[in-house]
């Protein structure tokens, strides 16, 4: 007997141990799988949208640096190239037989017309590439440009200028909507405990207005930094070359209101010596290696505007729907109002740019001035767009009503004011006015991208809305291209008329809002899908039991048609988080 208990207890003690080897595994195991006894769900959930939020303000920092980067970078090889090919002993002595005065115009006519087509194929080329891309699309174009400069040819010039056309409206259109995206998705992040984010619904009209307002204020303070950036090259290497304004402005008799043209009378000679090759690649090659920083800046640091599949959602409308809206968009009574600010905005900056600088500042001042000149707007523009915020307290017409009123007071002392050539006493005032013109222009442009973000929240529409913005305004610029040689009185009435009927335009269609005036927005058709995937699952789960395998014949056809006819999947209108 006792040998078999003993025997009973010695077969008994592996399973004991067995059981509790497989009790400690399962504790070991619980352990390992079941929540951290310091593990706190919302504090990791704070932490994980803080790091998102971060995020968005690195993609709108990158993109308003890029921005700023890429225009100063062409704004200033076009200027300093522009004042080289003027000089008649540079010409002849470099350039002898390759008539560079026609290349030029063909260069700058290259850059105003074609953007006039920009409204055939800039929302198709957005949809196609996806914000971000067609961003650093548009960026590497620029960079393009500024290569072409190494060697001066109508063969790379005057394509390269075209291409700059081609990518204008793109670029400002798909900036335009991506810094109003990041606003949308950093007010998701503020908000992810909201109900309306959770169900992945639309957020309350106006729930974006403080983002808008602020993310586009920071972008027009950095870019206007562009026309400060632009003067580089001339501070630190063309100045050294060029004639006193005793000798520029020797056979100029009339500025100002009383010119004709842009500055008769300029001196032809405006280098006292020819700069070396050498020098000039070595400037030609800073301003590229700042084109390629900026191409960096967009590919690396911007994140993008919409996820994957959303994308995908934008462009499954179809193309010719895409190529449709937004001729259909100009229906809303809201953008037509608008069109008239959108043609000063153009008008404005590239009458600052040459009208204002060269036949009153450089016309009084000489051609050294030129930089310092537009220094004083493009530091003024930065500071003011500042003045943007005042929108998060008082009413958004104030902004563009406000910059109206600086630039009409601006515009009537121009009518009637002609500096006198050669004379330096008149400084203090022309620096007053470029100033003033710098916080005019920043009210006006900040006002406009702002107020577009408010009126269309929309996701889907803001590409088209701000592709449109942008075509006018090309379209503007275009025009003060042709007008060129008409007298200064000329322009500035036609600059006038158009300010007084942008801001009467603008306050009646306030009113009508305020009337409860209905709009018309063209309908956005919703994506068809016509495949099965991850993103469009039915109700019924494809793991369940009977989902393949048994049936499976039957089953084969069915994920087609219910793709087409009875989900045709959920509004874009609601945003997904990440």
């Amino acid at each position: 007997m006792e040998k078999e208990f003993n025997c009973y207890q010695e077969a008994a003690k592996p399973a004991a141990d067995d059981r509790l080897g497989a009790e400690g595994t399962e504790a070991q195991l619980d352990d390992f799988v079941s929540a951290h006894t310091d593990y706190n769900e919302e504090e990791e959930e704070q932490k994980y949208f803080r790091r998102k939020r971060l995020g968005v303000v690195k993609n709108v920092v990158a993109a308003s640096l890029a921005l700023t980067l890429t225009y100063g970078v062409y704004l200033g090889l076009l200027q300093m190239q522009l004042i080289l090919h003027y000089d008649e002993t540079y010409r002849e002595v470099k350039y002898s037989n390759i008539q560079l005065e026609d290349i030029d115009r063909k260069v700058l006519m290259g850059i105003n017309v074609t953007p006039v087509a920009a409204l055939l194929y800039t929302p198709v080329l957005i949809r196609f590439f996806g914000t971000k891309w067609a961003m650093f699309l548009a960026v590497g174009i620029y960079a393009l440009f500024i290569s072409s400069n190494y060697w001066e040819r109508y063969y790379t010039l005057v394509p390269s200028a075209v291409a700059i056309g081609v990518a204008i409206v793109p670029l400002w259109a798909s900036t335009g909507n991506y810094i109003t995206r990041m606003a949308q998705k950093y007010y998701e992040y503020v908000s992810y405990k909201e109900e309306h984010v959770q169900e992945q619904e639309r957020a309350p009209r106006g729930a974006f207005n403080t983002y808008i307002i602020i993310f586009q204020t920071v972008f027009y303070a950095c870019f206007h930094l562009s026309f400060v950036c632009a003067q580089m090259p001339m501070l630190f290497f063309l100045n050294n070359y060029l004639y006193q304004h005793n000798h520029t402005l020797a056979g100029v008799k009339h500025c100002g209101t009383l010119s004709h043209g842009t500055l008769p009378g300029f001196n032809n000679t405006v280098l006292q010596s020819l700069p070396r090759s050498v020098n000039l690649i070595i400037v030609e090659s800073a301003l590229m290696a700042a084109a390629f920083v900026a191409m960096l800046l967009v590919l690396v640091l911007c994140g993008s505007a919409y996820r994957p599949t959303e994308e995908i959602d934008l462009r499954s409308i179809g193309w010719g729907n895409i190529f449709q809206l937004p001729f259909k968009h100009m229906r809303d009574y809201r953008l037509r109002h608008l069109l008239p600010f959108f043609i000063y905005s153009g008008f404005e900056v590239l009458f600052v740019c040459t009208g204002f600088t060269l036949n009153y500042g450089v016309c009084a001042l000489g051609l050294e001035k030129l930089a310092d000149l537009l220094m004083a707007y493009g530091f003024s523009a930065s500071a003011c767009s500042s003045l943007a915020l005042c929108t998060l307290h008082l009413r958004r017409q104030v902004p563009l009503l406000a910059g109206g009123l600086v630039h009409t007071a601006l515009l009537v002392t121009l009518f009637c004011w002609a500096p006198e050539p050669r004379y330096l006493v008149q400084a203090p005032l022309l620096y007053a006015i470029a100033v003033l013109w710098g916080m005019g222009s920043a009210l006006n442009k900040t006002g406009i991208s702002i107020l577009l973000g408010m009126l269309y929240e929309d996701k889907e529409r803001q590409d088209f809305i701000f592709t449109i913005y942008h075509w006018w305004q090309a379209v503007a610029i275009f025009t003060v291209y042709l007008w060129s040689g008409l007298p200064m009185k000329a322009k500035l009435s036609i600059m006038l008329l158009t300010l007084w009927v942008a801001v009467g335009s603008y306050i009646w269609m306030e009113h009508k809002l305020g009337q409860r005036v209905a709009y018309r927005l063209p309908r956005i058709p919703r994506p068809h899908h016509s495949m099965c995937g991850y993103r469009y699952l039915e109700e019924d789960d494809s793991d369940e039991p009977g989902s393949e395998g048994e049936g499976g014949d039957d089953n084969e056809d069915e994920c087609p048609a219910e793709a087409t006819s009875r989900d045709k999947l959920p509004n874009n209108n609601e945003e997904h988080l990440d």
